[in-house]
């Protein structure tokens, strides 16, 4: 029995120190969601605005930019899809590379062929291991994105816009991310960022645009120096780089909520195998008391038999 005390104690000993570091990542994740909120809120502005203005621009001019005009016969999207680099975050990054699976298999039932761009060493892995074709992937920023990051991912895909598809370039842009609605709440998602369509302009924001042509309100006229082409040429990428800014913002936030939530949970069991742990080790101690004692007895009866079988 010594030795099965042996084992449990030192069982209680690691599950201990475990608890320990799921403890203090669950801490750091939570300092973080606060940080993270805060940049979510401070870029959400800035990014309703510009979609304000490039639809502004779209609706009081007759220019065909390519993107913002639908083309004809799409036959190819680029999905940016939007992942950790770290684990130990629950069904995060799981969940939003199902999303870009779903998104995937609809956009192929359109007919559309679809290049994946993939941030995080998550969406990376399962890609790889799976051997699908990825155009570009980044990593090593899900947990705390930049506006740098938010360019260096951008340039890439409004290169490809800007191709014909015959040279590899595509049609359509969607992005997968995580969006944080809560502490308790992230969910995935899938929008369209190009070619910008009023509907999803209306959706950036209220009281934009979008809000007077729902009330059938006459639009404003605008005149555009140096042209409403060359207007759009400056808008359009600072519209792409904000709203994937704002998508990294959002599911850093969200990482950091499902990682606290996965090491609360994961401390919580900590606790009750440590508890369970600890009675199964109490109960063998009693165990073997109970039988040292039983064989003490045993021992001092015999002794007493002996002594009066002598006399």
């Amino acid at each position: 029995m010594g030795a099965q005390i042996r084992v449990y104690k030192r069982r209680i000993r690691s599950v201990t120190a475990t608890k320990k570091i799921t403890k203090a990542m669950e801490m750091i994740a939570a300092s973080r969601i606060i940080k993270a909120q805060r940049q979510v809120a401070a870029s959400s502005p800035y990014a309703d605005e510009l979609t304000r203005a490039v639809t502004a621009v779209a609706t009081g001019s007759n220019t065909r930019h390519p993107l913002t005009t639908e083309a004809e016969n799409p036959t190819r999207a680029a999905v940016l899809l939007v992942t950790s680099d770290r684990g130990l975050a629950g069904g995060y990054s799981s969940n939003a590379i199902k999303a870009a699976d779903r998104l995937g298999e609809r956009l192929r039932a359109q007919g559309k062929e679809v290049d994946s761009y993939i941030v995080g060493r998550k969406g990376v892995a399962y890609y790889g291991f799976r051997q699908r074709d990825v155009a570009q992937s980044w990593t090593g920023f899900s947990d705390s994105p930049q506006y740098a990051h938010a360019k260096q991912v951008a340039a890439p895909l409004i290169e490809a816009l800007l191709k014909e598809t015959s040279e590899g370039g595509v049609d359509e842009l969607h992005i997968v991310f995580t969006e944080f609605v809560s502490m308790m709440t992230q969910v995935p998602v899938d929008r369209r960022l190009l070619p910008l369509t009023f509907d999803e302009a209306d959706e950036a924001g209220e009281g934009g645009e979008g809000a007077e042509r729902k009330k059938g309100e006459a639009l404003p006229l605008f005149e555009f120096e140096p042209s409403a082409e060359g207007v759009l040429d400056a808008l359009l990428p600072r519209y792409v780089e904000s709203r994937i800014y704002n998508a990294l913002l959002q599911a850093a936030a969200s990482e950091h909520a499902a990682r606290r939530r996965a090491m609360k949970s994961a401390t919580d069991n900590a606790e009750d195998l440590i508890k369970s742990l600890t009675r199964l080790a109490n109960a063998a101690r009693q165990a073997d008391i109970t039988q040292e004692i039983s064989e003490i007895v045993g021992g001092a009866s015999a002794l007493a038999d002996a002594n009066a079988g002598s006399d």
